[in-house]
């Protein structure tokens, strides 16, 4: 079973993600990521995503497929996956949904839903660490990283603000959000299931693998 994560910007998509897939034992699949890795990769499709990005293109729909599918084969045989952050339109949905049911594999979406209200609150106070990029609330009270890096030591590292969390470019955000992915999560509405992402995010997290723990 495959999980596809949805959730408005500030609803800790991200953060439950990373906490369910570590407790379920699902692979993470994020766009950004796996363009990264494939990037620097010798490989057909390593090469036509390295000329895309170095030409400062957006990657295509069909490219975007072609890694996930890419992502899928690599997969050790019964090895679920966590979608993070695709499908981000209706196109992509349909795209994603033919490529999973083209290898047979069973899917739930999962929005954390969450109000308007709740996300200009949470987008106006966060921290972001300055190295690793880990998301702190507001009412995480150090100044600095407390995530586990891979040879397991404490970043450390200080946090700091986003440049474009200020209220303006929130709404900004927030209306893209309604308009472009809104419709997609729409498409999943008969096979999803919602959490309630306005408590604090401890109880989100815990609730999600309450909630999603007996689908594995």
């Amino acid at each position: 079973m495959d999980l596809i994560f949805f959730g408005m910007q500030g609803a800790g998509k991200g953060t439950v993600g990373k906490v369910v897939a570590e407790k379920l034992n699902l692979k993470i699949f994020e766009t950004g990521g796996a363009l990264r890795v494939l990037a620097q990769e010798d490989s057909e499709l390593g090469k036509k995503i390295k000329s895309i990005i170095e030409a400062g293109h957006l990657v295509p729909n069909e490219v975007v497929m072609e890694i996930v599918e890419d992502f899928i084969n690599k997969l050790e045989p019964g090895q679920s996956v966590l979608f993070d952050g695709i499908p981000r339109s209706i196109e992509q949905a349909e795209s994603l949904n033919m490529l999973l049911s083209k290898h047979d594999r069973e899917y739930k979406a999962v929005l954390i839903d969450i109000t308007e209200e709740t996300a200009l609150e949470r987008l106006t106070t966060r921290k972001l660490c300055s190295a690793c990029k880990t998301v702190y609330p507001g009412n995480y009270e150090s100044e600095t990283c407390n995530a586990t890096k891979e040879d397991g030591s404490t970043c450390e590292a200080p946090l700091t603000t986003r440049a474009d969390d200020n209220p303006e470019a929130i709404k900004t955000r927030l209306e893209a959000f309604k308009n472009e992915t809104l419709p997609a999560i729409n498409l999943y509405e008969a096979n999803m299931i919602k959490i309630d992402g306005n408590p604090q995010i401890e109880e989100v997290r815990d609730n999600a693998i309450k909630i999603l723990e007996p689908l594995f």
